[in-house]
């Protein structure tokens, strides 16, 4: 049984103390804890979180491994200080079926980086038309408990109440990628100022807000749980605040790049920049960061969407959507949110790790870092400042929108049921 003993950790940001692990569970906490022959970590005031959980990770493997594979993914995402991540269902062949979420659960026990969780379709290949086997792929061995056709909407009203309806009986979630098809058709960009002076296809934030209020209507009716995908706009954040109000089931992610990037960025043509919903406005991001602290938006979630080269360099209007983010979460919710003030450490843990598992019913996850808990952990180094280099990326693709940024922060370590998959930032 393998014994770990953190030195002088920050729980959460606190005052620094010792943490022991033993056989993958936290044993005891305190000052001066001892324990012979164990790895003695030396964390000398770094903050120490239980392990990050991502609700939205593309992990693209079946069918598009020259983007990402379960392994290149979960060891990114282990870079990144992540334990467990959700990995959604538009691979090739989708996983709409019991056999390819039970394969995709399989592949994620075999990488040992990180536990994944497959997210099921809604509906039968993303088309939006017909159920998929929503109960085949909860019964199965991978447990699915929350439900997407992300990267699609689910536009039709009628199968997204029968989804809400099929889910409940099992406490599951629908998960909606919310966009209004008719209203983005031709869309390249955030519908604004700056679509107008640009000339490219604008993307209103109506098209994201009018499917959010449907959904949080039908979720209420229903008596089910919905989530929001994504959200990006600050008319959404006051449709999730009014439907929270009325004590409806709704909960809500939004991604670090929302928190930080702005439409402006998009001046470049650089289709790094170009992503699914698009780059909003500074009033958008504002708005995002407040809801985001006082608890309106329940968490962060990276839309980790991975692309090889030849789909992102090139021309903006053929550019595939998407940016990575696993390994950059951490670094940009530091900037953004605690380095601002917005949030501490404790609110971090709270919106990364505690209440995206809520979400996904995720087991032995999001668990608090005291005796008889998973040791499923995450020592970060807040002081370190560098530059986003891509190339040392664990992922196997590098669309990052941060390449040359100075982000703060550095996981030095991460912790998988007690095994290191990250010492002093270096996988295992």
């Amino acid at each position: 049984m393998s014994t770990t003993l953190i030195r002088g950790a920050r729980v959460l940001g606190g005052d620094p103390t010792d943490v022991l692990v033993e056989g993958g569970t936290v044993t005891g906490t305190g000052d001066g804890l001892e324990a012979a022959g164990a790895r003695v970590v030396e964390a000398d005031g770094l903050v120490l979180l239980p392990g990050l959980v991502d609700l939205h990770t593309h992990l693209r493997e079946p069918g598009r491994e020259d983007s990402e594979t379960v392994l290149t993914g979960t060891r990114a995402a282990a870079q990144g200080g992540f334990t467990a991540v959700h990995a959604m269902a538009n691979t090739f062949p989708v996983a709409d079926t019991a056999g390819v979420v039970e394969q995709v659960w399989r592949l994620g026990r075999e990488s040992g980086y990180c536990d994944v969780q497959p997210v099921g379709a809604v509906t039968v290949g993303l088309e939006g038309k017909q159920l998929a086997e929503l109960g085949a792929m909860h019964d199965s061995t991978a447990g699915v408990r929350v439900f997407s056709d992300d990267g699609k909407c689910v536009d039709d009203a009628v199968i997204m109440r029968r989804a809400l309806e099929y889910v409940k009986a099992f406490d599951g979630v629908v998960a909606q990628h919310a966009q209004e098809p008719r209203l983005t058709e031709g869309a390249q960009m955030n519908e604004g100022v700056v679509s107008g002076e640009l000339g490219l296809g604008g993307w209103p934030a109506v098209a994201e807000e009018s499917i959010i209020a449907r959904d949080v209507l039908l979720a209420a009716h229903v008596g089910s749980r919905v989530h929001i995908c994504h959200l990006s706009t600050a008319g959404s954040v006051e449709i999730v605040r009014w439907a929270k109000s009325k004590g409806w089931d709704v909960s809500a992610e939004v991604t670090p790049h929302h928190l930080l990037l702005t439409d402006e960025l998009v001046r470049s043509y650089d289709p790094v920049y170009k992503v699914n919903p698009p780059l909003r406005t500074e009033a958008d991001v504002r708005a995002l960061r407040e809801a985001l602290a006082d608890g309106t938006i329940d968490c962060v979630a990276t839309d980790h969407a991975p692309h090889p080269h030849e789909d992102k360099d090139c021309e903006w209007g053929s550019a595939a959507m998407g940016m990575v983010g696993l390994e950059t979460a951490l670094s940009v919710v530091q900037h953004t949110m605690v380095d601002t003030g917005l949030l501490d450490w404790a609110g971090v843990a709270e919106r990364m790790s505690f209440r995206p598992a809520a979400i996904g019913r995720l087991a032995g996850q999001g668990r608090p870092v005291t005796p008889g808990e998973p040791a499923n952990l995450t020592l970060l180094d807040p002081a370190y400042r560098g530059r986003v280099d891509p190339a040392g990326f664990a992922s196997r693709s590098r669309n990052t929108p941060y390449q040359g940024r100075e982000l703060p922060g550095r996981v030095t370590h991460t912790f998988l049921r007690g095994t290191p998959t990250v010492v002093d930032g270096k996988l295992q």
